[in-house]
């Protein structure tokens, strides 16, 4: 059983959905970043930290793709032209998303006061609404890569509940859609109820 260090508020999340959408068992351990339990598997403090046996990963994207290629889903299979896609939809979305976001973050709320400069969180809002102007026209039909779910619309919808938390307005009605639609999976429900 696969053990799970980190929140349903955090980058976690991403990790908890991939394991319900894939039916696999976990054991969630509610930790905060830099607490005792998680300093203990991972001593840069972060959250999610996955254990599996005696190895410990981390970073939520390295996770998830772990878990999906293990398990063969949530994946196209390596060295095709689908995985490429969903690689290149992985590092637009951690570049244009969530990279962003977690830059707004700090500078909000997260950094000492005295740390924090004035003006980063409204000038990466931009970059953020003109991030959701490009996923808008990547969505090819109910998931991004059309009718295959994959690791890549876990990271799209978590970053973009992330910039409805963040009070960030999504204009776009195919991303509104796609995200509302993604949200009402069970394995969503589950993975916000842990």
């Amino acid at each position: 059983m696969y053990k799970v260090y980190g929140t349903a508020k955090s980058r976690a999340f991403r990790v908890l959905w991939a394991l319900e959408e894939m039916g696999l068992p976990y054991e969630l351990i509610q930790a905060n970043p830099r607490s005792p339990e998680v300093l203990e598997v991972n001593p840069e403090g972060k959250v999610p930290v996955l254990v599996d046996g005696d190895a410990v990963l981390s970073d939520s994207v390295a996770i998830i793709s772990y878990l999906a290629d293990k398990h063969g889903k949530l994946t196209f299979a390596a060295g095709t032209v689908d995985r490429a896609r969903q690689d290149a939809l992985i590092h637009l979305l951690n570049e244009r998303l969530d990279a962003p976001l977690w830059l707004k973050a700090r500078h909000g709320f997260i950094l000492p006061e005295e740390r924090r400069l004035a003006g980063v969180s409204q000038a990466v809002e931009a970059d953020i609404q003109d991030a959701l102007g490009v996923l808008g026209g990547l969505i090819k039909g109910p998931f991004l890569q059309g009718e295959t779910m994959t690791v890549a619309d876990i990271l799209a919808v978590h970053c973009l509940n992330w910039a409805h938390g963040a009070k960030i307005a999504i204009t776009d009605d195919a991303v509104k859609a796609y995200a509302k639609s993604l949200r009402s999976r069970d394995a969503f429900a589950r993975a916000a109820a842990a």
